[in-house]
């Protein structure tokens, strides 16, 4: 199966674990799925200095810059294959 199929079905597996993981686990799967469809962040940060959640993944994606789409999507399929064990 190719890479971006194989990602893909990752995404679908994604929303079926049978428990949700911790939030630095889904800040990470959401800013490999980022980076994996978008490449390096390109949105400003957060304005509102009191939405941590917004900032959380704003940071947690540009942690990622200069990681590329095809190695993000690898660590992405990896870690939800991982989680579903």
């Amino acid at each position: 199966m190719e890479l971006q199929q194989q990602f893909e079905a990752a995404v679908a597996n994604s929303k079926t674990l049978s428990q949700k993981p911790e939030n630095d686990i889904l800040l990470q799967l959401y800013a490999l799925y980022k980076q994996g469809t978008e490449g390096d962040v390109n949105v400003e940060a957060p304005a509102n200095m009191f939405d941590f959640v917004a900032k959380a993944k704003y940071q947690a994606w540009e942690g990622l810059k200069g990681k590329t789409k095809a190695a993000a999507m690898q660590e992405y399929i990896d870690l939800v294959n991982k989680l579903k064990g």
